[in-house]
């Protein structure tokens, strides 16, 4: 099948890879050369402008956020050089009342649109382990199933509406980082009482907490490996925003939210813009005046 791909940070480069490695002709862009390069020596062919990247039988694309998808995906155009029939397949987190622009965007020109955002780290990527939510209108998903299978684990479909596939992934991404705010500030009450975040972590994602956020996350806590980000934080602030976004859009209280958006905010503002969201155990530690002590 011929495949577009645009966006090639971390998580698009590892997706494309598997399209490639699963014998599709596939056309890539992004905005800069690096990443392109790498698919093309993949087997992958560069295109010069992501319209030429969209004359396909089924686009994906994995930008960073709702502004990057504006001005690629609508101010762009290019939706009107996509041809009628097309199938595009959405990896992006964004907001609720984005996915639902796009989706009336894309019926107006009759072209099919999914939104699949996905659940894992770069390297779950790669290996095509992601967890995939599936949310569009039946035919497009069965067009596009093939590709999107070699790339995740599992599909979780969530009905024929595409924002609900985008409401449940910034719920989920907002139950990662509520749990790697506890972990941070469990970590650090432990801390002040002479227990190492080692020995905390271990213990506690061995037993009481042992699943993969957990476990994963706390580990970089314990080690303070925070690059490279695997889910950078302004990323992680980007989606509690949207979070709470969604959430009053429908009259939701999340009080939690705003917590951890504070939390997140002091983070940036102390210059961990490139760090993952691990390093959220820093301003815990700042906080405790534990951040000089082992």
């Amino acid at each position: 099948m011929k495949v577009g791909f645009i966006g090639l940070g971390a998580m698009g480069s590892a997706m494309a890879s598997n399209l490639v490695a699963a014998g599709h002709q596939v056309l890539v862009w992004n905005r800069s050369e690096a990443a392109m390069q790498k698919l093309e020596s993949l087997g992958a062919k560069v295109m010069s402008t992501p319209d030429r990247a969209a004359q396909v039988d089924v686009l994906h694309s994995m930008l960073a956020n709702d502004q990057a998808v504006r001005e690629v995906i609508l101010d762009g155009g290019l939706l009107d050089a996509m041809d009628p029939g097309t199938v595009h397949v959405n990896h992006a987190t964004i907001s609720v009342a984005l996915a639902r622009q796009l989706a009336e965007e894309h019926a107006r020109r009759s072209l099919g649109y999914v939104a699949a955002p996905v659940f894992g780290r770069p390297d779950v990527a790669a290996a095509g382990k992601l967890n995939m939510l599936l949310a569009g209108a039946h035919g497009a998903i069965e067009k596009v199933r093939p590709l999107l299978e070699t790339m995740a684990a599992k599909l979780w479909p969530m009905g024929d509406s595409p924002e609900r596939a985008n409401a449940v992934k910034l719920a989920g991404n907002f139950m990662i980082v509520s749990a790697i705010e506890s972990m941070a500030e469990a970590s650090v009450l432990a801390r002040a009482y002479g227990v190492s975040a080692v020995d905390f972590i271990e213990l506690m994602t061995s037993t009481l907490f042992a699943s993969p956020v957990y476990q994963g996350y706390g580990k970089a806590m314990a080690e303070e490996r925070f690059t490279p980000p695997g889910f950078a934080l302004p990323l992680g602030l980007k989606d509690v925003m949207l979070a709470q976004d969604a959430a009053q859009a429908e009259k939701v209280p999340m009080p939690l939210a705003s917590v951890l958006r504070d939390s997140l905010i002091e983070a940036v503002a102390h210059g961990a813009e490139g760090l993952d969201l691990a390093a959220l155990a820093q301003v815990s530690a700042r906080r405790a005046n534990l951040d000089r002590r082992a």
